[in-house]
């Protein structure tokens, strides 16, 4: 692939990747202001506006690079990254363990939403006559489609401090979740191993291969 491709590539992957991460993050913030929690809400990060999430290497430099080592080495490669984290007091909220479940859920639901809606896009320029712009926005559509799947799923793993971990902390009885949270320093440690040795994509792929059947079975694509 040449230089111009990849341009085209992280062009077309650019506005899916900013809007899955940033938005991610904001639906967090969103549910645990409606949970009594205002941490974020207060610094301005329950916005719509990529530019109060964006985190300079989980959002732009990693999403990047992934994309430039899979085009010019080859082979497939899961596109993820992060933003900023949404500030979540924890005793701010009105009842602890039970909220920390559908703020830590309301990430990868708003991911799964975004899915849906690049979906319903790509369905809506399948149809539409052909014009200058039906394969960039098809790309694109795609594009959108793949990272949320991948982000959804990512962060729905049972390994702390992701969304899956939080959501699994909150509903284990108090005593088991407690010594489940110490393991939580190990979490980044297992979930890179994961990834450099090939079995974040073996435990993915499943999953990911089965949600885009059922949005092409939804949506007929």
């Amino acid at each position: 692939m040449d230089i111009n491709q990849f341009v085209q590539t992280v062009a077309i992957y650019a506005l899916p990747v900013v809007f899955a991460i940033t938005l991610h993050e904001a639906a967090h913030g969103y549910v645990a202001r409606h949970c009594g929690d205002m941490t974020a809400y207060a610094q301005g990060r329950i916005s719509l506006n990529p530019a109060r999430h964006i985190d300079l290497v989980g959002t732009i430099i990693v999403p990047i690079a992934i994309l430039a080592a899979s085009k010019f080495l080859g082979g497939a490669a899961l596109l993820f990254g992060w933003a900023k984290p949404v500030p979540v007091n924890y005793s701010a909220l009105r009842r602890p363990r039970q909220n920390m479940l559908w703020v830590a859920a309301a990430g990868p639901a708003a991911n799964l939403v975004m899915a849906i809606g690049w979906a319903l896009l790509l369905k809506i320029s399948l149809v539409l006559p052909e014009n200058y712009f039906s394969e960039p926005m098809r790309l694109m559509c795609k594009a959108g489609i793949n990272v949320n799947l991948v982000l959804m799923l990512l962060n729905l793993l049972p390994i702390l401090p992701l969304d899956g971990g939080r959501i699994v902390a909150s509903l284990l009885p108090s005593r088991i979740a407690w010594g489940y949270a110490k393991l939580e320093p190990l979490g980044f440690p297992i979930l890179l191993m994961l990834l450099f040795v090939g079995a974040l994509g073996v435990i993915l792929a499943p999953m990911i291969n089965f949600s885009y059947r059922v949005l092409g079975t939804v949506f007929q694509l």
